[in-house]
C-alpha cells in the first residue's frame, strides 16, 4: 500500500502593505547546522483556552452604519470557526462602560436593595443583539463579564465616575463635582452588609436575566481596572474590599455555576491580586486572575507563585485611533509576553468602532473592524491581522510551547494544538530579509522572513 503523502506546511505572511498572503511553506530539512530557535516540543506549557474581544455598546452602533450582507461578512470572519479569526472567548460588561452610548445600570433606585427595579432593557437594544450575532457564528462562543461601575448609589460618591474631566477634555462633561472624586487605595462602594448582599445578587440578576435570553455567561470578574477612579464608569476597591464583596459574590455565582475571576489588574504589582487570594475565605471562591495593561508587569509573578489559577489577559492596550502600524507591532509585543509569562487567553478590546474610536468621554481608541460613516464601508484593521495570525491557528485546548533562541533570534510564539499540528507566529522587525532556522522536535524549517513582516508556520501532525 501506498503510503500518504505528508501534509504540506502552511505559511501565512502579513506586511504593512500586504495582509494574509499565503505562500509556499518550507521544506522541512534534515538538521546540517545549528539552528537559530529551538522550540522544545515535548514539555508543554499553560493550556490556552482561547482568543477574543469585547461585546461595546459602540460596537454595535458602529456596525449599524453597514449593510447587513457586511456585517453578516464581519461576524463570519471574527467567529465561524475554520474561517478568519475564530474568536471563541469574549467579555462584556455588565452595566455600562466607557464604550457604552451613555451611563446606565441595571438599578439606579436609589436604595432598591431588594432590586425591585432591576432591568436589562437597555441592553436589548446593543448588547444582546451584538452577541447573538457573533453566537450565530459560533455557538459554542463562551462569555465573561466584568461592571466598570455598581448602580451609583451603592458607592460613596452616588456617582458613575470617579474622576473629573482633564482640561484637554474640555467637551467631556460627567457632572461630577470635586468633593466626589475618588482615589486609588480605597474603597468607593459602601462596604456594609444590606450594600454587599444586594450587590451579588445583583450579578446574579444579570447572569440570570442573560442565561434566560440564551446568552450563558460562565465566568464574572468583581471590577474592571479596580484602581483607577476614572472620567467614566469606574469604582476603586481595596483587597481587603474584594474579599468582603466576595463572601457573598462567592455563593451567588457557585449556585449558577459561574466562575469568578479577581481582577482586571492593571497596576504592576501581584500583591493586589495575591493578598486578597492569601485569605483562604476568598481563595475558595476564585479560580483565575484577570490582568490588563500595566499589569503585564505583575504576570510572571503571578503565575508563579499563583499557579493554580489561570490568567486572562483582559485587554489589550487599546491605542489611539490611528489603527496604525506601529500600534499593531506593540500588540504583537504586549502577545509575547503575556504568553511567555503563563497566560491562558488573551483579549483584545473594542471589535468595530468609527473611525477616529472616539468613545462617549473622549477617549480615540483603536479596533479590529474600522468603519467610515460617510462611505458606510469598513476595513480589518492591522491589529487585526496580527491577532488573526494567533488566534486564526492556536485552537482552544492548545498548550504553549518554550522557545530556546540562539544568536539573537528571539521573536516567536509556539504552540501544540490537540491534533498535534504545531503553530508558530514569529516577527520579523528589521527592514531586510531574514534567514531563520528552526528546529521543531525533530524537523528543521528554514524560511526567509520578508522585512517587517508577520508569519505564521504551521506544521501538520507528525504520522
Amino acid at each position: 500500500m501506498t503510503p500518504e503523502p505528508a501534509a504540506p506546511v502552511r505559511w501565512i505572511v502579513t506586511t504593512q502593505d500586504a495582509a494574509w498572503r499565503e505562500v509556499p511553506g518550507p521544506d522541512v530539512e534534515p538538521v546540517t547546522e545549528m539552528p537559530n530557535v529551538f522550540v522544545v516540543v515535548d514539555d508543554p506549557k499553560q493550556l490556552i483556552e482561547g482568543f477574543g474581544a469585547s461585546f461595546n455598546e459602540l460596537g454595535w452602533t458602529s456596525l449599524g452604519v453597514l449593510e447587513q450582507s457586511q456585517r453578516d461578512e464581519i461576524f463570519r470572519e471574527l467567529f465561524a470557526p475554520g474561517v478568519g479569526a475564530g474568536l471563541s472567548l469574549c467579555r462584556m460588561p455588565v452595566g455600562a462602560n466607557d464604550f457604552s452610548r451613555d451611563w446606565y445600570s441595571y438599578d439606579e433606585v436609589p436604595g432598591d436593595f431588594a432590586l425591585e427595579h432591576f432591568d436589562i432593557s437597555n441592553d436589548l437594544e446593543t448588547l444582546v443583539p451584538f452577541i447573538r450575532a457573533a453566537q450565530e457564528q459560533r455557538p459554542d462562543l463562551r462569555l465573561w463579564a466584568s461592571p466598570w461601575s455598581p448602580p451609583s448609589w451603592m458607592k460613596r460618591n452616588g456617582h458613575y465616575a470617579g474622576a473629573l474631566p482633564n482640561p484637554f477634555m474640555s467637551n467631556v462633561q460627567n457632572g461630577l463635582n470635586p468633593d466626589q472624586v475618588g482615589h486609588e487605595g480605597t474603597d468607593m462602594f459602601i462596604l456594609d452588609e444590606p450594600h454587599l448582599k444586594a450587590y451579588a445578587r445583583y450579578f446574579g440578576r444579570f447572569i440570570d436575566a442573560y442565561r434566560e435570553l440564551g446568552i450563558p455567561i460562565g465566568m464574572v470578574m468583581p471590577q474592571n481596572e479596580f484602581n483607577s477612579p476614572q472620567v467614566f464608569p469606574s469604582c476603586t476597591w481595596t483587597p481587603d474590599g474584594f474579599v468582603q464583596l466576595l463572601r457573598h459574590l462567592g455563593p451567588e455565582m457557585a449556585a449558577r455555576d459561574v466562575e469568578v475571576f479577581l481582577g482586571t489588574l492593571e497596576r504592576s504589582d501581584d500583591r493586589l491580586l495575591g493578598d486578597v487570594v492569601a485569605v483562604s475565605e476568598a481563595a475558595g471562591y476564585v479560580s483565575g486572575l484577570g490582568v490588563q495593561w500595566e499589569g503585564k508587569g505583575a504576570v510572571a509573578a503571578l503565575h508563579r507563585l499563583h499557579p493554580e489559577l489561570r490568567i486572562y489577559q483582559t485587554e489589550q492596550e487599546c491605542g489611539d485611533g490611528r489603527n496604525d502600524w506601529r500600534h499593531a507591532r506593540h500588540a504583537w509585543s504586549l502577545m509575547k509576553q503575556f504568553f511567555g509569562n503563563g497566560a491562558n487567553a488573551y483579549m483584545y478590546w473594542n471589535i468595530s468602532l468609527l473611525e477616529g474610536g472616539l468613545s462617549r468621554w473622549g477617549w480615540t481608541q483603536n479596533s479590529l473592524i474600522v468603519v467610515d460613516p460617510e462611505t458606510a464601508a469598513f476595513r480589518y484593521s492591522h491589529e487585526y491581522q496580527v491577532l488573526k495570525h494567533v488566534s486564526a491557528f492556536v485552537a482552544p485546548g492548545a498548550r504553549a510551547l518554550t522557545c530556546l533562541t540562539y544568536s539573537g533570534y528571539d521573536n516567536q510564539l509556539a504552540f501544540l494544538n490537540p491534533d498535534g499540528s504545531i503553530v508558530l507566529v514569529i516577527q520579523n522587525d528589521m527592514s531586510v530579509e531574514m534567514p531563520v532556522r528552526i528546529m521543531l522536535g525533530d524537523r528543521v524549517i528554514a524560511p526567509t522572513l520578508p522585512a517587517d513582516s508577520f508569519s505564521t508556520i504551521v506544521l501538520p501532525p507528525v504520522g
